[in-house]
């Protein structure tokens, strides 16, 4: 068990934000391990509305919550999911992954399957200008069982 500033840090995720942070050159201050404990706890896009609602101790500001966040971005702890929205999310770059997003009522699922390979491969035959893709973000919008009944 370690202790932060007077809170004791003990289950695994905690851990491994130590880590994130001490790797990126952070200060590991309460603000950014509870914004990171957040992201843990609730594992999906989330904006800084969101994250202000659920931060318990301490509260922070929303400049202060976004400043964070892309600095997590920038490092690689966190990334930007486009939801089509007027908000921008982000969640843990923990794993490669894409989303299904229901476009009435918002719901998220995570789509654990890529087969993008081919289709990037034909991507850059027909391509001009580029020699390489070095990442690629893919999101589906549908209507969810709930909603496409209602």
């Amino acid at each position: 068990m370690k202790k932060v500033k007077g809170n004791t840090v003990n289950n695994i995720d905690n851990e491994k934000f130590l880590e994130l942070l001490k790797e990126g050159g952070y200060k590991i201050t309460h603000g950014r391990i509870s914004i990171l404990e957040i992201f843990s706890k609730y594992h999906a896009p989330l904006n800084v509305e969101f994250i202000s609602k659920h931060i318990k101790k301490p509260k922070l500001d929303a400049a202060t919550i976004y400043r964070t966040l892309k600095s997590f971005e920038e490092k690689g702890i966190l990334k930007r999911v486009d939801l089509r929205g007027d908000t921008t999310y982000f969640e843990l770059n923990d794993h490669h992954h894409h989303h299904l997003i229901c476009k009435k009522c918002g719901d998220i699922e995570d789509v654990e399957i890529c087969e993008i390979n081919k289709l990037s491969e034909k991507v850059l035959k027909y391509s001009l200008k580029f020699k390489t893709i070095s990442e690629h973000s893919l999101e589906f919008f549908g209507f969810c069982v709930k909603c496409q009944r209602g």
